[in-house]
């Protein structure tokens, strides 16, 4: 299977992490909010970036900043605590270990408004980015994760980094 690599020069850090295209590409990691914050505010700089998955980029982006403002307020619809503290559990622990999640990629999470298919892709990083800073600024309790359970705000930040990575797994550059 042929794989297409594509960089990104990500801020000032100088991260460079890798936009995989088809095929069986690992997910990069993101190894900081911050990395992931200048990854994601480069693709409105970029021409040509697309997502090769279900999703357009733009509800991609959309899905991701779901999933982190959730984190704070709450998700739509939880799975049962039995699921959480089992199933969902066991998932979180095998993802964390490996520091990799794999999910399927065109699933929404449950109960959570549909993604706006005609929102500009500026919009779009402006609200990820947005979610990035106010997951980074919250003091409080954070919500339990609708199937892995409570986390504490390491854990979730851990798990919204590989959330993004894995679907950043799908994001090319033409």
């Amino acid at each position: 299977m042929l794989r297409r690599r594509h960089l990104i020069v990500a801020g000032a850090a100088g991260a460079v992490l890798p936009l995989a295209g088809c095929g069986e590409a690992t997910p990069q990691l993101f190894r900081s909010f911050a990395a992931a914050r200048d990854a994601v505010a480069a693709l409105a700089k970029r021409d040509g970036v697309r997502s090769s998955g279900a999703w357009p980029l733009s509800q991609v982006l959309q899905h991701a900043a779901q999933s982190i403002e959730y984190s704070i307020d709450g998700y739509p619809q939880p799975k049962s605590a039995l699921f959480q503290g089992t199933v969902g559990a066991a998932a979180w622990a095998l993802f964390n270990a490996r520091g990799r999640m794999n999910h399927a990629l065109d699933e929404p999470i449950p109960g959570a408004p549909a993604l706006d298919a005609a929102l500009p892709l500026d919009q779009a990083v402006a609200r990820l980015l947005a979610a990035f800073e106010r997951f980074e600024r919250h003091a409080g309790a954070l919500q339990p994760h609708f199937a892995y359970g409570a986390l504490d705000k390491p854990a979730y930040a851990r798990a919204h980094l590989m959330h993004l990575a894995n679907h950043w797994s799908e994001v090319s550059a033409a």
